[in-house]
């Protein structure tokens, strides 16, 4: 599951993914992008990840490519998670983004936040 918890400047889209993810879950923030991008702005993008335990391939496969259109326009974004392998998405992401892409463990989610909202 997806939520969308909160929006805390006109570009910044705060997410928290739990369980599996698929593509209606990843539908959700879609409307979200495409009104931060009507307004000129570059998205940034915070995701936490409770129990978090991945996609499901084909709205993994089908959000991707969706994405990749969109790649230059995401500023930053702050993985938060729980998982050593939750960190390796930096690794996996960075090369298909310009954006700046960090990782926090849950204990760092106020530093996440900040880090978020800077400019």
């Amino acid at each position: 599951m997806l939520q969308i918890t909160d929006i805390k400047r006109e570009n910044v889209v705060v997410t928290i993914a739990s369980g599996k993810l698929n593509q209606h879950d990843l539908e959700k923030i879609h409307p979200l992008i495409h009104s931060i991008l009507e307004k000129g702005l570059k998205i940034r993008w915070y995701l936490e990840m409770n129990d978090f335990q991945g996609w499901h391939i084909e709205g993994l496969w089908e959000d991707f490519t969706k994405d990749v259109d969109h790649e230059k326009e995401y500023e930053k974004i702050a993985l938060v998670g729980e998982k050593k392998w939750q960190s390796w998405a930096v690794w996996f992401m960075s090369p298909f983004s310009n954006a700046h892409i960090k990782y926090f463990t849950l204990n760092q989610k106020k530093e996440a936040e900040k880090w978020i909202e800077s400019d």
